[in-house]
């Protein structure tokens, strides 16, 4: 282990943690990330209208782009009261940095600019490519909805999303999507509710043609799980009043090629069924969307479909990088993400070769008292710069 670039991680993944960057609140904690980056020599250090701080080290060569991708907002801390460790204090107790957004994932963006340091150094920046580090804004809320600007300006050869996976190598994930429900009565008093239809009992029904769908299963990914998360009905709180509107919110996590109709359609299909039995029956069906400003006055916008997707692991851009790191004296496990990543974007719809490679554990994003263990940090800045050289050639 290079302990000198172990110790600006270690360093650089405090001052992070000890600066709050709520989603289109990452102001600061960009700052200092792009301050570490032109200490550490990056070539150019920029910020896009999203908030996203983008470092570059070039080589002396032309060749691939790699671009180490990780988001710097985190969640909120709803009560500090709670935490044994302050959550912003980035404080040391017993090898492990404590903090929000230590392992979610402050600590894998401070490895990856830490990395591509060594890296240039240990090269003396003699390869044929580019290396981009990326701090992302907004992926709480939106997962690769951002990182499109990325990779529209950088255009990736392939992306590294440094999601924790304890440091192994992710080949895939399932995607997401909030799909939101509708039905629509008329409104009546309660004291006479023959004369209006009732949205809610519309939507009872709803459910449960809904509920006899078979979700879709994919032999690594698992299950198309469709999950309720909300309801309301309209007007809310109702008082003596037949609700006009029911809406409910399903998380649907995505499998490879689920495209937005072929998920939408067992819901058409149901309500097309159940207006075809009752003349006031009404129905619609679409995806959530989010709208949030940005740290930077920008507006940022989308529909939240996130896509899945999975490589082989006998690809040979999967097989380079499992064999540089091994070099390294790492032994990842080959497996994919539970949950959604930047990768919706970069791999789904890009279609990117992208791997994730992580340290920290992945049950630790969200929790209370947070952390990152320092002897992960140490082995991520090793692991990055690994995989950056094997996918990126030396010059002759």
């Amino acid at each position: 282990m290079n302990t000198e670039f172990s110790e600006k991680a270690v360093a650089l993944c405090r001052e992070l943690v000890a600066t709050p960057s709520l989603s289109g609140e990452e102001s600061a904690a960009a700052r200092v990330l792009a301050g570490a980056m032109q200490a550490m020599g990056f070539d150019s250090v920029t910020t896009d209208r999203y908030g996203n701080v983008v470092g570059v080290i070039r080589g002396v060569g032309d060749g691939p782009c790699v671009l180490l991708d990780g988001h710097i907002d985190t969640v909120p801390v709803p009560d500090e009261s709670v935490w044994k460790h302050p959550p912003f204090g980035g404080d040391i107790v017993d090898g492990r940095v404590y903090g929000r957004g230590a392992s979610d994932m402050k600590g894998a963006v401070a490895c990856m600019a830490a990395a591509a340091a060594m890296f240039a150094r240990r090269t003396e920046r003699k390869f044929r490519g580019s290396v981009c580090v990326a701090g992302v804004v907004h992926e709480e809320c939106f997962e690769g909805i951002a990182a499109r600007e990325i990779s529209s300006a950088l255009k990736p050869d392939y992306v590294i999303i440094g999601e924790a996976s304890e440091l192994n190598l992710k080949i895939g994930q399932r995607g997401r999507a909030e799909i939101v429900l509708e039905t629509f009565g008329r409104p009546a008093h309660s004291a006479n509710p023959e004369k209006g239809v009732n949205a809610v009992l519309m939507m009872m029904g709803l459910l449960e043609r809904v509920g006899r769908l078979t979700p879709s299963v994919h032999p690594v990914l698992g299950q198309g799980i469709c999950v309720l998360t909300d309801i309301k009905s309209t007007p809310y709180p109702g008082a003596s009043v037949v609700p006009s509107g029911c809406r409910v919110t399903f998380d649907r996590r995505l499998l490879v090629g689920e495209t937005p109709e072929e998920v939408l359609r067992p819901f058409r299909e149901a309500i097309a069924e159940l207006a075809a039995g009752d003349p006031d029956f009404r129905a619609e069906v679409g995806f959530a969307s989010g709208r949030e400003g940005c740290y930077t006055g920008e507006t940022i916008e989308g529909e939240r479909f996130f896509p899945a997707w999975l490589h082989s692991p006998d690809e040979p851009f999967v097989q380079d990088v499992l064999a540089g790191l091994r070099a390294a004296g790492l032994d990842p496990a080959i497996s994919h993400y539970a949950f959604c990543t930047n990768g919706s974007h970069y791999a789904g719809e890009a279609g990117i070769p992208t791997l994730g490679f992580g340290p920290s554990l992945e049950n630790l994003a969200h929790t209370i008292d947070e952390y990152i263990e320092i002897g992960q940090i140490e082995k991520g800045v090793a692991g990055y710069a690994a995989i950056l050289g094997a996918l990126l050639p030396a010059m002759d």
